[in-house]
């Protein structure tokens, strides 16, 4: 009913700005008409991205039918009820109302009322909760209602989007994807079925088969299911290329693309762009819980705190502002009140999927595991994409001493994100426990090849090398780890530099190498722990040199260390690296 002119323009066809500006504040009124205050939102910023529109080409009011002027005061009735919560009471008065306008509010009102209640129930009992203790009562009815409608074809873009809503709570995943994707269809310009779409999507293979509208919306569904998928230089390529057709001024992208860089840890890049943001828009709270994960990580605790104070004075009662003064009380070692913050969050919405995880870190903080468990398994159950979750599992049982458990969660982890090294360094640590050696070397071989965040990967290849009596590997590996660790300049606290330094003295020591070897026992000589065993050995060279043993060649010749490295510049000769393809598990 009264779907006139609502077809949206081609796919990647952003040459007309002005319609799709048209078409962005007629969507948005629209949904605003329907209760559905997220998509209007959404239609709204990104209308008020584009340059305003002449009076002359301002989109009409949709036109009213027959049915609409009939139940026009029962609706103008329930709608203010509606705004203010009294679901019940709205759906009373539209009870038989027949417009398409009317009968989605009643059906939405009905459906609201049993939500609302549902959240009511948990909070009270925001213990332990079990998933499905507390269902939404009106969910059963609805279906029925909604299919007979729907096998009637008498559901427009809203009813069919509603439909899909309650198919999903009822954990009814593939009709939901077939009904959304019919949504998009019916009504390509309400972005709720969308997002609702890439809630339910989990992998590249399911959206290769979905059979999407052609219309400009998609790109923008498409690079926010790239943003969720972990496709980030593809999320980013569609982002820039939107921002180029002409929605440079969308807050809404800028913020997809902070979340992006977040997404693959490029955290410079991220906070600038955040800071950006809230220079445009700042009372927003939407990814501020994010934009404090990268304070967080970067141990920013000024800037931190600034946010926190700031949000609390906006609205303290939002679940993202309590996200992030919970982080902040994390930062600060103080994890009681972290978790308090977390779990107020989830009072606020229980479908929060980042509090869930977060809680989860503070209890493993406080050594508790149960407790953790439970929060993990949560953040699982409400986005099973949560790689974080998965983590936290793994390492949960890694404390509980559960290898097996641990190789599960960490495994799921990894497959989530196959180049993060922190999965991948975990996951060896458990073959090394379960004696899986040949297993734990690939995996700290990848670790080292997809970029090691901590440099912990080489050093742990190398100890299994030590291990397995593979001298020359474990050499090699520590030569490869001191050199990582002095190229990147800053020289970080590394507890293993005076380990690596210290098997390379014994190493070059047992080949005769007595150069390398002096070079590498003066090194020794500078860390606590190796300082006496340093001394050590070069008294022990100098003697054995004092004997006139000569260094023998025969030997294949190592790594040479880095100029830098070597004690007072000895002239040291120069061996061409070994040629690591030898080593690679």
């Amino acid at each position: 009913g009264g779907a006139g002119g609502m077809a949206a323009a081609g796919s990647g066809d952003f040459s007309d700005l002005r319609e799709i500006k048209k078409q962005l504040l007629s969507v948005a009124e629209r949904s605003r008409e329907r209760g559905l205050q997220h998509s209007g939102k959404w239609a709204s910023e990104l209308a008020f991205a584009l340059d305003p529109l002449p009076l002359s080409e301002l989109p009409p009011p949709p036109a009213l039918t027959e049915e609409d002027a009939r139940d026009l005061d029962a609706y103008t009735l329930a709608k203010s009820y509606f705004d203010l919560k009294e679901y019940d009471r709205a759906a009373y008065f539209l009870r038989g109302c027949k417009s398409q306008k009317a009968y989605f509010l009643y059906m939405y009102s009905r459906y609201l009322s049993g939500e609302k209640k549902k959240d009511d129930e948990t909070v009270d009992s925001l213990g332990p909760l079990e998933k499905g203790q507390v269902k939404n009562e009106a969910l059963r009815e609805l279906r029925v209602e909604l299919s007979k409608k729907h096998k009637a074809r008498e559901l427009d873009g809203f009813g069919l989007y509603l439909y899909g809503v309650v198919l999903r709570k009822l954990d009814l995943v593939k009709e939901a994807i077939d009904v959304f994707v019919e949504a998009a269809h019916v009504l390509p310009l309400h972005w709720g079925a969308w997002l609702e779409l890439c809630n339910l999507i989990t992998d590249k293979e399911m959206l290769k088969f979905l059979s999407l509208p052609d219309t400009w919306m998609k790109e923008f569904f498409l690079a926010h299911i790239y943003t969720e998928l972990q496709l980030i230089e593809e999320a980013l390529q569609k982002y820039q290329s939107l921002i180029d057709a002409g929605f440079s001024k969308s807050t809404y992208i800028i913020s997809q693309i902070a979340v992006a860089y977040h997404n693959i840890r490029d955290i410079d890049k991220a906070l600038s762009i955040f800071n950006e943001l809230r220079k445009q828009d700042p009372y927003r709270i939407e990814n501020m819980d994010t934009f404090s994960n990268l304070l967080y990580v970067r141990s920013m605790k000024p800037e931190l705190s600034y946010l926190a104070h700031n949000l609390c004075e906006i609205d303290k009662y939002r679940v993202e502002t309590c996200c992030v003064i919970g982080n902040y009380y994390s930062l600060r070692s103080q994890h009681e009140k972290a978790a308090l913050y977390f779990q107020r969050a989830l009072k606020l919405n229980p479908r929060y999927l980042g509090a869930w995880t977060l809680m989860g870190h503070e209890y493993m903080e406080m050594k508790n595991t149960s407790a953790a468990i439970q929060a993990y398994r949560h953040a699982i159950e409400v986005n099973k994409r949560d790689y974080r979750a998965w983590y936290g599992l793994g390492q949960t049982y890694e404390i509980l001493k559960m290898p097996f458990y641990c190789l599960y969660y960490y495994r799921r982890a990894h497959q989530l994100r196959p180049n993060d090294s922190r999965m991948l360094v975990a996951l060896g640590e458990c073959y090394e426990k379960l004696n899986q050696l040949v297993e734990a070397k690939k995996c700290y071989w990848r670790a080292y090849a997809v970029g090691d965040v901590e440099k912990m990967a080489l050093v742990k290849l190398a100890k299994l090398h030590e291990q397995l009596n593979e001298s020359e590997q474990a050499a090699q590996c520590y030569i490869k780890y001191i050199q990582d660790i002095y190229s990147c300049g800053e020289l970080v606290e590394h507890v293993e530099v005076s380990t690596a330094f210290r098997y390379l003295a014994q190493y070059y020591f047992k080949c005769k190498l007595w150069d390398e070897a002096s070079a590498c026992a003066q090194k020794c000589c500078a860390f606590n722990d190796t300082r006496e065993e340093g001394k050590a050995l070069l008294r022990q060279i100098l003697q054995l040199r004092n004997q006139g043993e000569t260094s023998s060649t025969d030997i294949a010749a190592p790594f040479f260390l880095p100029a830098s490295l070597s004690a007072n510049n000895t002239p040291t000769r120069r061996v061409s690296p070994l040629n690591l393809s030898s080593v690679t598990p």
